[in-house]
């Protein structure tokens, strides 16, 4: 992994972000559970999302890319008797494949790279083998999994990852009988789920929201169709950030009425003070007197580093609670983004579940640690712009996982990269 210097400068201009990861994702898979021909498009190429069209084609998916156009054709999906399935460093791709997998009953291994091989896949553990499902893990990845997922009652806890409860709803309507998910604690990043019950009801599936509950009608099939990507609100956020710290920006291809949860930044850029302005399609930021705010992360985590470099230069004290999933992320990215801010001049400090940072006018500049996390290096870069003297980043190439052409618009916006 490479490093990155960034000076100091201001962006401005227009940038359209890249289609929602999390959208694709969902796209993907349900088009592979449909029986025929699926369009998606616009894709872009992140490593996760080609993780996601490698483990669909290992269980008998045939994919064709055509510029930023997908076909899947799943008429053969889920037909394979053994797959082995590599996530590379895909969070969602392992945890929604997995049920996915067992509903066709196909004997399976999962694999992963990076930090994936330690994250939580215990929920899966838990209550797989009560529904057919046996697994083999010392913990971790691998996994190996066989058996038929059998209908019934799932019950499992909404406050560890919403992509537990992601992968069960992909799976649980093509089973021959009726399903409930009930949940046992609150749902954090509900707007996750809700993009899911979105893209399945674009695929001819249907599941019923209840309060803590989802009631899954079984022997429900999966109907092809051209789906249309959104562009992604997270990614969105740091170009945002960018704008509320001196730059003038204006970030297209967004859905202002998403089911993306992470919308809401919109919403806490304003109350930092920067000036937004929202229109069709696309929302414009640029700077005002941004001053502390309290921010509850729990249905928004992944805008946390985001948010976390522009407190580092609102006036007064910011308070983020609500976090402790991102301690089990890629990184610990509560850890992570606070060394960062405090290696280039800031001053945050960690809490169990947060971080509370006090604003400065300018930080000093100097070298940061990107822990191999997408969201942290661009986090970073975000910090640059205000610093006295130029930043050094580790750890470039990870921006390959959710947006590979990151710093080919950063630099576009004026962005000075040495």
């Amino acid at each position: 992994m490479s490093d990155i210097t960034l000076s100091p400068s201001r962006l401005v201009g227009q940038v359209t972000v890249p289609p929602s990861k999390s959208d694709v994702h969902r796209a993907i898979i349900c088009a592979a559970l449909a029986k025929g021909t699926s369009v998606i498009s616009p894709v872009s190429f992140s490593k996760d999302i080609r993780a996601t069209i490698g483990c669909a084609e290992a269980l008998g998916a045939k994919i064709t890319v055509d510029g930023n156009t997908v076909t899947v054709d799943g008429t053969d999906f889920l037909s394979v008797g053994s797959a082995h399935l590599d996530c590379c460093e895909s969070g969602s791709t392992l945890r929604f494949f997995v049920p996915v997998a067992a509903a066709g009953g196909v004997e399976a291994e999962f694999v992963g790279q990076g930090k994936l091989p330690q994250r939580p896949i215990g929920i899966y553990l838990d209550c797989l083998p009560k529904n057919g499902v046996a697994c083999e893990t010392s913990g971790g990845l691998p996994l190996k999994i066989n058996g038929k997922l059998q209908s019934g009652e799932y019950r499992l806890p909404g406050n560890i990852s919403s992509q537990f409860i992601t992968g069960l709803l992909f799976a649980l309507p093509i089973l021959d009988g009726d399903s409930k998910i009930m949940l046992t604690s609150p749902l954090e990043s509900s707007g996750y789920v809700d993009m899911t019950l979105k893209a399945m009801k674009s695929f001819g599936v249907e599941v019923q929201a209840e309060e803590q509950a989802y009631i899954i009608k079984g022997n429900q099939s999966y109907k092809p169709c051209r789906y249309t990507c959104e562009g992604d609100w997270s990614q969105a956020a740091f170009f945002m950030a960018a704008g509320a710290l001196g730059g003038e920006i204006t970030v297209n291809g967004l859905n202002l009425s998403s089911a993306q949860g992470d919308r809401e930044c919109a919403e806490i850029f304003k109350r930092f003070g920067a000036d937004v302005e929202l229109q069709n399609g696309s929302i414009s930021i640029k700077p005002d007197r941004l001053h502390g705010i309290k921010i509850d992360a729990r249905q928004i985590p992944d805008l946390v580093p985001a948010l976390a470099v522009t407190a580092a230069f609102a006036e007064g004290e910011t308070v983020i609670y609500g976090a402790k999933r991102l301690r089990i992320k890629e990184c610990d990215r509560l850890e992570a983004v606070c060394n960062g801010i405090n290696n280039i001049g800031g001053c945050a400090v960690q809490t169990e579940d947060g971080l509370i940072i006090k604003g400065k006018p300018t930080l000093s500049g100097g070298k940061c640690e990107g822990y191999n996390d997408h969201r942290i290096v661009m986090a970073m870069s975000v910090a640059a712009l205000r610093c006295e003297n130029s930043v050094t980043i580790t750890d470039r190439e990870s921006i390959n996982k959710s947006y590979p052409n990151y710093f080919e618009d950063y630099k576009m916006l004026g962005g000075i990269i040495k």
